[in-house]
């Protein structure tokens, strides 16, 4: 966490002292490597044993949980979007959200449905086993993966530290949005809860455990599993797996329809390193800073609340 933190704030003094020559030019390189993760991504998803047969009878309850817990925390983070709007001297919307605003729906999924591609082919390599998907494959596809992540963050920091507006834009932010997280753990909490009502045969701690990873499902799912055994273990890996995805294809959407935070709380503690460039293309480099704070507040607060919900 704190290794991509710094490769970020690195690409950062990088971009702010290359800003003539970098500023513009990093786009396109973002996107493809955000295509590359999410390639691998469907390569671990597709060779986990785990997750490939609890698709069958679990799936549904994960994706379920997954769905409420993102729909609670972005309905909290329009709530305090509108609030943070009103009190804003220039009752601006950021011209990110504008251009979103504005684009034609097909035009706003265009990226969504390319990066879901580039998983889905993930997943098909996988299965079919074009891959021989041993333990030493695994495991140099997980060293990859994070070389990949690590430039990703390192040209995303550049991006922002050759953006001229950046720091102005930093300043002009409402101090209330540090509770951001706060909005993004209830409504989370509170969704997840109300999931345990259709789920009969969850009881109300096994539905908030699984919320309370916050798409953290590598973290959340091992405690899980120690604590409340491998069923529910499996419903939590899918869940906050869904959960990231949904952020990653949907950002375009949430900022259409809930407002330039929405992507941030849905991301819940992904947003200081897998889901951040998607926010930081999705809603403009000005809420990069409310990202990675949220990020950091959010991820800390798994091993906690998941802890806690499963002690009970």
């Amino acid at each position: 966490m704190f290794t991509i933190i710094l490769i970020m704030l690195s690409g950062m003094i990088a971009g702010y002292l290359l800003r003539r020559c970098l500023f513009g030019r990093l786009g396109r390189v973002i996107t493809m490597l955000i295509w590359t993760l999410l390639f691998l991504l469907g390569l671990e998803v597709g060779s986990n044993e785990r997750i490939v047969q609890g698709l069958a009878t679990l799936g549904l309850e994960a994706v379920l949980i997954a769905l409420a817990g993102t729909l609670g925390s972005v309905t909290a983070a329009w709530g305090l979007w509108r609030v943070t709007r009103r009190e804003d001297e220039a009752g601006e919307v950021s011209p990110a959200t504008d251009v979103q605003q504005s684009e034609p729906l097909f035009g706003a999924l265009k990226g969504s449905l390319v990066i879901i591609a580039f998983f889905v082919l993930g997943v098909v390599v996988a299965l079919t086993g074009w891959m021989a998907m041993d333990a030493g494959l695994a495991e140099r596809i997980n060293d990859f993966s994070f070389y990949v992540l690590a430039t990703l963050m390192a040209c995303v920091g550049a991006s922002i530290g050759s953006d001229p507006q950046i720091l102005k834009n930093f300043r002009a932010l409402n101090p209330r949005l540090v509770l951001l997280p706060l909005c993004t753990i209830l409504g989370t909490l509170v969704a997840t809860a109300m999931v345990s009502i259709v789920l009969s045969h969850r009881s109300l701690t096994d539905c908030l455990a699984v919320g309370s990873g916050f798409a953290y499902y590598s973290l959340s799912s091992i405690f899980i599993t120690e604590y409340r055994g491998a069923e529910l273990g499996t419903i939590a890996l899918l869940s906050n797996i869904s959960r990231e995805l949904l952020t990653l294809l949907a950002a375009p959407l949430f900022v259409r329809w809930f407002g330039p935070l929405s992507p941030i709380s849905a991301g819940g503690a992904t947003t200081m390193d897998t889901t951040l460039p998607v926010i930081a293309r999705t809603c403009g480099n000005k809420w990069v800073v409310v990202s990675i704070f949220h990020g950091f507040v959010v991820d800390f607060s798994v091993p906690f609340l998941v802890t806690l919900w499963c002690s009970l």
